[in-house]
């Protein structure tokens, strides 16, 4: 993860500094009602703020209204809780919460466990979520991807909403929204398939959708207004981004049509990975979780300030019990509510091993096969001390979470933060170690140089599915853009057989493969390195690639099959990986060659030999 908004990095106002000591001492809800209950017959708001000496709650009738109709004192309960039970039916209404502290009253907001909200989750909305329930809504199910819930045959697609529909010859109707990825039939103008065909065509099993909850970068008042943004940035957690909906002043219709799309890709044999960011907020200072109990839920600097391991201003407590607990509430909210099938967590590495492994246990419960994985590192220096981070070092430590592999990411294609660094499909020598690394899912193998690897030096894998393997994400420049700035001597044709190269590398190696949309036909981002706000013209999905690159397309596309086809490519353990992986020592230099035991998992091909030429010129090879 970069930078991916403009934030200053808030100062806790002095009043609010507090020990951690004393946050430990703060009152523990133990209910799972925090936020609205909804019935016909009545509503009952509820919020945790132990520290505040009063409360209250405004309604309103639209969601922009600066003054509320009416004004509602708390009641104040045990463990920090402030309620109130109205006998009314405020299906519809708008809503904020206030809370007083050291006499001071904090700005309105919705709670943090918000469900529905208006225009830019300014005022959060009474919902009843049983009629945001689309036709089918019930009898819908999870595609099954595995006959074993293997993570290991699973194959991820990365895609922003926005991307994948907003250029002009997508031939998507609702373009930029979540109704454009329900839409069947839609080609570009020479008759190829694009959006949710296209992702069915390719043989991709979970699509990972960039962030979709209500975030801050974009100004759903003005939607005549062309903005971008990945959406790294959290304003309410459990709503989802009202910029992808077709009307963001109705709460219902954003929750409707993301239950549409995600209905539409559970028809068509494809899984939902929602990329979730708690690891910091869009304004620490002025966030809902701030405004009602201030300081509790950022860790801080001993001077006071918000800690920054996000380079994002801020990040959060995941250790502290409350932050812990809306964590988990929040991701069995998104399971139970929308079918989510899998998460990504942005900035993993911040998180708790313990939180971590509290989710990884709850949500597995629920869903046996949901796929669990995140960014094992952080942006930069916490006080939450290195053994207790969820980062890559640590992943033998986390139960049913997998962490990106930037070792095979790097020998690949080169550093991430140097253009002209090159890897080993673009003839830099050396990076055969890093490469075979990856190819055994980061495990420990006794034909792999661990002191030659680019920046592990032992396996940190206990299974294969502990790993993700890619060359490529959002992050940092897309394949065929890195290629083209590291190799500026390469012709077009040495270029692509280069990209395909990596792709080979990485839907054959052990672990969890994972793409990036329009990798497949070679997708270009002009070179922009980071493009979290460089608008459509940089990066939406232009589909007339399709055309001009089909055979890359096709190559992928046969890649994938033949990864689906042969439980060889998706072991299951590491000693299986040391049984049936067999390098070949006299590969020549610049080459990596290895024979994969196909035999001893089923697989319909007793023996697979597999040789990879990172070299510029043909090299002749001694077959087994």
């Amino acid at each position: 993860m970069k930078l991916k908004s403009l934030l200053l990095i808030s100062m806790l106002t002095t009043q609010h500094v507090f020990a951690q000591s004393a946050y430990n001492n703060y009152p523990i809800y133990a209910g799972n009602d925090l936020g609205v209950t909804y019935k016909a017959a009545f509503t009952i708001f509820k919020i945790w703020s132990p520290t505040a000496t009063a409360a209250q709650l405004f309604l309103y009738t639209n969601d922009i209204e600066e003054n509320a109709y009416n004004t509602i004192e708390l009641e104040k309960q045990a463990n920090g809780i402030w309620y109130t039970k109205q006998l009314k039916n405020l299906k519809g209404k708008f809503y904020a919460f206030r809370v007083n502290i050291n006499g001071q009253w904090s700005s309105a907001v919705p709670d943090p466990y918000a469900k529905a909200a208006g225009t830019n989750g300014k005022r959060a909305m009474v919902i009843d979520l049983h009629t945001t329930n689309p036709i089918g809504w019930n009898n819908d199910k999870s595609p099954s991807f595995s006959i074993n819930n293997a993570v290991t045959d699973a194959i991820i697609y990365e895609l922003h909403i926005r991307d994948a529909s907003i250029h002009p010859n997508s031939g998507i109707k609702n373009k930029g929204k979540f109704l454009g990825l329900t839409e069947i039939g839609t080609k570009n103008e020479n008759g190829l398939s694009t959006g949710l065909d296209h992702l069915k065509q390719l043989g991709i099993t979970h699509v990972h959708l960039l962030p979709f909850f209500d975030y801050n970068s974009v100004d759903e008042s003005k939607p005549e207004k062309v903005q971008y943004n990945w959406g790294y940035d959290p304003v309410n957690y459990n709503i989802p981004e009202g910029s992808y909906s077709t009307n963001p002043a109705d709460g219902a219709v954003r929750i409707i049509e993301l239950k549409q799309m995600i209905t539409a890709f559970h028809k068509n044999g494809l899984n939902v990975v929602m990329d979730v960011v708690y690891n910091h907020v869009a304004d620490a200072a002025a966030s809902n979780f701030n405004q009602l109990v201030p300081g509790y839920y950022f860790r801080q600097n001993k001077n006071g300030s918000f800690s920054n391991a996000t380079a994002c201003g801020n990040e959060t407590a995941s250790e502290r019990l409350m932050m812990r607990k809306f964590i988990l509430e929040s991701l069995l909210y998104w399971v139970n509510e929308y079918h989510i099938d899998g998460f990504r967590f942005d900035l993993m590495g911040v998180h708790d091993i313990e939180t971590m492994n509290i989710i990884s246990a709850a949500l597995h419960k629920i869903k046996p096969s949901i796929l669990l994985y995140g960014e094992g590192w952080t942006a930069g220096e916490s006080p939450l001390p290195e053994e207790q981070r969820a980062v890559k070092k640590n992943v033998a430590k986390l139960n049913g979470i997998a962490v990106f592999s930037d070792d095979i990411r790097d020998g690949i294609k080169g550093s991430v933060f140097d253009i002209n660094n090159r890897g080993f499909v673009s003839n830099k020598p050396g990076m055969e170690p890093s490469i075979k690394f990856g190819i055994v899912a980061a495990s420990n193998h006794p034909q792999v140089a661990m002191d030659k690897i680019n920046y592990s030096k032992e396996g940190y894998s206990k299974v294969p599915s502990s790993v993700i393997t890619y060359c490529e994400c959002h992050d940092n420049n897309v394949l065929w853009d890195k290629l083209k700035l590291s190799c500026t001597n390469a012709t077009k044709v040495e270029l692509i057989k280069m990209h395909q190269l990596a792709l080979t590398i990485v839907l054959t190696s052990q672990g969890t493969p994972f793409l990036h949309a329009g990798t497949e036909f070679l997708r270009s981002k002009q070179g922009i390195e980071n493009s979290y706000n460089a608008g459509d013209r940089i990066n939406q999905i232009d589909w007339h690639l399709k055309t001009v690159n089909n055979a890359v397309f096709k190559y992928v596309a046969n890649l994938i099959k033949i990864r689906k086809a042969h439980p060889a490519f998706r072991l299951t353990s590491n000693d299986l990986i040391k049984k049936c992986i067999v390098f070949d020592e006299q590969a020549p230099q610049g080459t990596i060659a290895y024979s994969l035991n196909g035999a001893a998992v089923n697989d319909s091909w007793a023996t697979i030999y597999i040789a990879f030429n990172g070299n510029s010129k043909a090299q002749k090879m001694q077959l087994p």
